[in-house]
């Protein structure tokens, strides 16, 4: 049976006071969005439509061709909002339908699924998954019937004091049979408190037509943790950081401290790696085995092969070969290929490069837009000059180069293999293999000069 998702995604995140569409705010610097289409997708959803609104723009630039978009630009409550998707659901009629709240992240592809198995097993229109809370304020309450079945759900500005006690909360995730759901959305009104439509009413609707509404209970009740402001979005960050670090350790991750780590939920780490405080690893970021990153490791979007070490020092979308060495304070840029076994140290910087195996940059030095061989060697404060204020210019270095201290390569230039670059040089010509080349005026001593010139 083919599944669906809708995403409702039209907050604007007042009370968060920022200017970023609330779905797209990061936890553990994954948008929020994001969170909940990667459950999503895991669960076997093949198609997904998000609920934007007034920042759609932001939302779409982030998510792309990843789904589809329905505009609330008047935000009329959660059942206006799946009224947007009519076309989307028309298109998906004869299967089923998940509705997930785009500001949820910590709803897991396990629940997902589960909820579905019992949604088809026990034939129901509708599926509503649910928490239990010692402190259920704010919250819908699921109210059952005296053997356990779904009544309805009751939201907290609406409910009398005996609903109100009610501990069982709606996580405003739910599975629809999609052609009950289209039969459902044009039967909703808005005389409630809100005046607003809500799509729980469609759960009444549903039942007073004979059709059969379930309920699926998370086991872990912080799955259905939201954010509406600034204070619920760093409990969040706590409740997710936490069960993230909870599975590495159980992988044979050696975490030695907490503090200020930062672990995005879809990074790999291989076991036996010993990450130190302060690093932040996210995105679509593999890390090999026995690895030491920190304190203070900044990797994103990067592949770490086995037995890298990174101190204090930043790696962005590129490829680290294995045993490589890199830090303190060095910054490797996106589009780097860094081979293994290279020494990349203090203050140097590597910008859409490649680096061969056993290659030495020690300190103080800019590689950018460079194809550097092996065993070659950097002497402090080696630049590559790859900009003439039009354009960029690549630098070619061959295999077992050796570059002075304080030299300059002028790209477009090419060094041969086994070339040697005297210290202080500015290098503007190819270098042929084996060649010494010196490019510095000579030096002069004038005697007395400066008793001669000295002023009175």
């Amino acid at each position: 049976m083919k599944k669906c998702a809708i995403v409702l995604a039209a907050g604007e995140g007042t009370r968060m006071k920022v200017a970023t569409a609330k779905v797209l705010l990061p936890v553990l610097g994954k948008p929020m969005v994001q969170w909940v289409l990667s459950a999503a997708r895991g669960a076997g959803v093949e198609d997904c439509c998000l609920i934007v609104g007034k920042d759609w723009q932001q939302v779409e630039q982030c998510v792309g061709g990843e789904a589809e978009y329905a505009l609330q630009m008047e935000r009329k409550g959660t059942g206006h909002a799946v009224m947007q998707a009519d076309d989307f659901l028309r298109r998906h009629a004869g299967g089923h339908c998940v509705v997930l709240a785009g500001d949820c992240p910590l709803l897991s592809q396990k629940t997902l699924e589960e909820a579905f198995a019992l949604h088809e097993r026990e034939h129901n229109a509708v599926t509503v998954i649910s928490a239990r809370l010692s402190d259920p304020y704010g919250y819908g309450r699921v109210i059952r019937d005296g053997q356990g079945g779904l009544l309805r759900i009751v939201e907290e500005k609406d409910a009398n004091e005996e609903q109100r006690r009610v501990q069982e909360i709606n996580s405003s995730a739910y599975w629809f049979e999609v052609n009950a759901l289209l039969e459902a959305l044009p039967l909703l009104d808005n005389r409630n408190a809100k005046g607003e439509y809500y799509l729980t009413d469609a759960i009444e609707i549903l039942l007073r037509g004979g059709r059969r509404a379930g309920v699926f209970e998370a086991l872990d009740s912080d799955e259905i943790l939201g954010a509406n402001t600034q204070k619920q979005l760093l409990t969040l960050q706590k409740v997710a950081q936490a069960k993230v670090l909870e599975r590495h350790l159980d992988n044979g991750v050696m975490i030695t401290s907490d503090d200020g780590l930062v672990i995005g939920p879809d990074v790999v780490i291989g076991r036996g790696t010993v990450i130190h405080a302060g690093s932040r690893l996210t995105g679509d970021t593999r890390v090999g085995e026995d690895c030491l990153l920190g304190p203070a490791a900044v990797v994103e979007d990067s592949l770490l092969g086995d037995g890298v070490t990174v101190v204090s020092s930043q790696i962005e979308k590129s490829v680290v070969g294995a045993h490589t060495r890199i830090g303190p304070y060095a910054h490797i840029r996106p589009d780097c290929v860094i081979a293994e076994k290279v020494k990349i140290g203090n203050f140097v910087e590597v910008k859409n490069s490649t680096v061969g195996a056993s290659t030495s940059i020690a300190h103080l030095t800019y590689v950018g837009d460079a194809d550097v061989g092996a065993r070659c060697n950097f002497g402090c404060g080696v630049v590559t000059t790859n900009y003439d204020g039009k354009r960029k210019h690549r630098t070619t270095v061959g295999d077992n180069v050796f570059i002075g201290c304080n030299v300059n390569l002028v790209a477009p230039v090419c060094l041969e293999d086994g070339a040697y670059i005297a210290a202080g040089s500015t290098i503007t010509d190819n270098v042929p293999k084996s060649a010494l080349a010196i490019a510095r005026a000579r030096q002069v001593i004038k005697d007395n000069w400066v008793l001669t010139n000295k002023e009175e």
